[in-house]
């Protein structure tokens, strides 16, 4: 599997996760993740990310999403 590929799935895997945890639904989760930047940041961070296990990258998720929210900033590139 090449390296966007992994990329792709490791935001899927993120994605279900998040809403698993946060009881919302996908649509929901996936429409807060574009709206902060969130698939571009799992992107970017990618290649620390992935040495780490999904639970740990869902935390630092959380906060990145919660420090944007609170800034009022929204999808940067």
């Amino acid at each position: 599997m090449g390296e966007k590929q992994q990329i792709l799935y490791m935001q899927t895997r993120l994605l279900r996760r998040a809403s698993e945890e946060w009881d919302l639904p996908m649509q929901t989760v996936a429409a807060r993740f574009t709206r902060f930047g969130v698939f571009s940041y799992i992107e970017k961070g990618f290649g620390l990310f992935h040495v780490e296990g999904d639970d740990a990258v869902l935390e630092e998720i959380t906060a990145y999403l919660k420090s944007r929210e609170e800034s009022g900033l929204e999808k940067i590139d």
